[in-house]
């Protein structure tokens, strides 16, 4: 059984436009349907693939939909973005259902070795995924749930790099699913949270349960959003290490891996593709983390007191 084809931005623009690539020591990058097809248990996807496999062929087609788009940025030429247009973009973010929203410009080492941008300037948005739902995990309705956030959050890139470039302004959609970027990576540097020890975000108002994409743009006056204020966090995790201990296959590393170019590998994508494909959306190391189950805000406060 094949894994649903996840379009790629190179089989979208010509090759004489200029882009933006890797460093020499960028890390692959790979879908989540990829990963789960090619890594994961495939006889125990199947009963999963009915409840979910709407959501992703949604998903899969956001991320088409958002390459396809680009032809329309040929014409655009405004790098200034006026206040009133911020003010626009900011407020369509949040009745879109974003939890988050900062600027940062991207680091090559973020990109994908098999991946290229167009521009370096990302809009970063979080969106939280349904506790409800999370607190069952593994379950179908977990499962759903993550679906659902990779589905509405492309179709929200989507709408945003829409409104840009009414507005004169050339952009780059980069979906939830897949992407051109480590996303994680790229919202901790623009201030938005701390990678925990599971690899994943965690946020003051969302924890672990969120979903991030991106909006690559060439506009050079969005002032970037980078700060230290969640470092912290990866004390306490260190200290902490619950999503370690719960993970079913075993896939968070007790050690981190480092690389050369400063970035750190949290877990085995093998061994948590064999969880993940048994459910089509494990999330068992968000539903036992601290964060998901604590307030920030108590568990900061305690943290320092303690300490």
């Amino acid at each position: 059984m094949k894994p649903p084809k996840t379009p790629d931005i190179k089989d979208y623009i010509p090759q004489d436009i200029p882009v933006i690539g890797p460093v020499e020591d960028s890390h692959l990058g790979l879908s989540v349907p990829e990963i789960i097809f090619t890594h994961g248990d495939k006889k125990k996807v199947l009963p999963f693939i009915p409840h979910i496999i709407t959501k992703m062929l949604r998903s899969i087609y956001q991320v088409k939909r958002s390459y396809k788009s680009l032809e329309e940025n040929r014409t655009l030429d405004k790098k200034e973005l006026t206040p009133e247009i911020k003010e626009g973009l900011e407020k369509l973010v949040m009745e879109l259902g974003v939890s988050q929203i900062g600027y940062t410009k991207v680091p090559r080492n973020f990109i994908f070795s098999n991946k290229v941008l167009l521009y370096d300037v990302a809009i970063v948005l979080t969106m939280a995924m349904r506790k409800s739902e999370l607190k069952q995990a593994p379950s179908v309705a977990t499962s759903k749930e993550v679906w659902r956030a990779y589905a509405e959050l492309g179709s929200i890139v989507n709408r945003i790099s829409a409104y840009l470039r009414d507005q004169g302004y050339a952009a780059q959609a980069g979906p939830a699913l897949g992407g051109e970027v480590n996303y994680c990576l790229l919202a901790q540097k623009a201030g938005l949270g701390q990678i925990g020890h599971h690899g994943l975000l965690i946020s003051k108002d969302c924890g672990p349960s969120q979903r991030i994409a991106a909006v690559f743009t060439n506009i050079t006056n969005l002032v970037p959003t980078d700060n230290a204020e969640h470092h912290w966090i990866t004390e306490f995790c260190e200290n902490c290490r619950r999503c370690e201990r719960t993970c079913p296959s075993r896939a968070i590393y007790h050690e981190k891996k480092s690389f050369k170019d400063g970035s750190i590998e949290c877990i085995d994508f093998r061994r948590c593709a064999i969880s993940f494909s048994e459910s089509l959306g494990c999330s068992v190391c968000i539903k036992e983390c601290t964060f998901f189950n604590g307030d920030y805000h108590k568990i900061k406060d305690s943290f320092y007191k303690n300490r």
